[in-house]
């Protein structure tokens, strides 16, 4: 459905990260992006952006909004305690970026160096919209 999806909750405007429905499912998929380790704040901001799709959005028909978070290095153990007690179906999964492409592939794709920098552009412009 889109990235940097915008979803209006009572006035606010909030962007998820990316939105997707899945057709096999008949659900939302909400992904987070993180560019560092994981944070126990970031299960209660996934948790809220499923709640809002449920509530705004998703229709009888639809299945539950899924969570999908992605971040550098989660702690199991920090993400057991963050997600302990929450009901809805949210995952943490570790992104890796490897330099091991065939060399067709890598002629029209951007470098690890270039793909780590449009990261964390976003993250920073991101940042400040949060910021206003």
């Amino acid at each position: 459905m889109g990235n940097q999806y915008n979803l209006k909750v009572d006035g606010d405007e909030y962007f998820l990260d990316l939105l997707f429905y899945n057709t096999r499912l008949h659900c939302y998929v909400v992904f987070e992006l993180k560019m560092g380790a994981f944070k126990p704040e970031y299960a209660g901001k996934l948790n809220f952006y499923i709640n809002s799709i449920d509530a705004e959005i998703k229709t009888k028909p639809d299945g539950p909004t899924i969570g999908i978070l992605l971040c550098k290095t989660p702690n199991k153990t920090v993400v057991k305690y963050a997600l302990q007690g929450l009901n809805k179906p949210i995952g943490v999964a570790e992104y890796q970026l490897q330099d091991r492409l065939p060399a067709a592939m890598k002629k029209g794709l951007p470098t690890i160096e270039e793909l780590e920098a449009e990261l964390e552009k976003g993250f920073e412009s991101k940042q400040k919209r949060s910021r206003k």
